[in-house]
């Protein structure tokens, strides 16, 4: 599956054998999978099999996977709703990708209708402490398999919800370009975030003395929110185009400040480069959404392209902690 020609699973062979040789794949003539692919993870495990050792990077692989498929599902049994340890890692690691996120209530059939109610109560509150949003995520309840519905009582509700999110599922072909254009645009947004915080540290070193001492200050997480909030306030930057800062301060520790580029700076053509990066955002992008059928009207995307972002904005001071 990785090495096959034009396959796009390619970039799954940097995980090791340990995780290729479980990585299995199938191909069914079936007319709902010509324009869709579905992947099936192993089982979050829970209890005393939290412990065992998988031999591979399971928490890399799913954030692989969580970056680049388009709707992600999350299964659930009204008979086992425990959010184990590793199912709340699963989901903070698809953190930034909420938008991709269904919940399904499987086997909803085999409950009545009092329980069902209370089933999805509590899913609903063991929800809201995992995922960190103000808003409610929405949770699909049906019963996937080859028969309908059991429950002639819960029946219509289950199929209303099932017919959902297969309408979802459906929409994908149509909505995968839309994605893919947000995508570019949030990578452009952040690729302009790192240059100009990499031309502020650059700036920050000393000339001769003290290069050393300066840049495990500079790592510091503290010191490096005051050096993205000077980018926020300098460049007129959203705080949401930033990088997540431990990540970044744990990464920048291993590389010389001294070699970063200047936005000005001959690698980067005198600012020439930057410029273009910005030109594609305002002239080359909404160009590319000329394009897309449907969606020729301004907005009508619903894509984020300047500086301005829909809903309220974060405070420098409430996001760089």
């Amino acid at each position: 599956l990785t090495v096959a020609p034009g396959s796009p699973f390619g970039g799954l062979k940097y995980f090791g054998n340990n995780f290729l040789t479980r990585f299995e794949g199938s191909i069914v003539n079936a007319p709902v999978l010509e324009k869709l692919s579905l992947i099936d993870t192993p089982g979050v495990l829970s209890g005393e099999k939290q412990k065992l050792n998988r031999n591979y990077d399971f928490d890399q692989i799913t954030r692989w996977f969580a970056e680049r498929v388009d709707m992600i599902i999350l299964l659930f049994d009204p008979f086992k709703l425990d959010i184990s340890d590793e199912l709340s890692d699963v989901i903070r690691i698809l953190k930034g990708n909420e938008d991709k996120i269904r919940v399904v209530l499987n086997k909803a059939d085999a409950v009545e209708i009092q329980q069902l109610m209370r089933v999805y109560g509590a899913l609903m509150w063991s929800l809201g402490k995992v995922f960190e949003t103000p808003e409610v995520v929405r949770v699909y309840i049906g019963s996937f398999w080859e028969a309908p519905p059991r429950n002639p009582d819960t029946a219509p509700l289950l199929q209303a919800e099932m017919d959902d999110l297969l309408d979802d599922l459906r929409e994908l072909p149509r909505s995968s370009a839309v994605r893919k254009v947000n995508e570019l645009v949030k990578r452009v947004r952040l690729l302009r975030a790192h240059t100009y915080v990499l031309h502020e540290l650059r700036d920050a070193m000393p000339n001769f003395m003290g290069r050393e001492k300066k840049q495990r200050a500079l790592c510091e997480e503290k010191e490096m929110a005051n050096t993205f909030r000077s980018v926020h306030r300098k460049r007129n930057l959203p705080p949401g185009d930033f990088p997540e800062i431990k990540k970044f301060c744990s990464i920048a520790k291993e590389l010389d400040f001294t070699d970063f580029p200047r936005v000005d700076g001959s690698r980067l053509k005198n600012g020439k480069l930057v410029e273009a990066l910005e030109r594609a955002m305002s002239e080359d992008i909404p160009r590319l959404l000329e394009s897309l059928p449907g969606l020729t009207a301004p907005g009508a995307a619903g894509i984020m392209v300047g500086n301005q972002v829909a809903g309220a904005v974060a405070e420098p001071d409430q996001v760089y902690k």
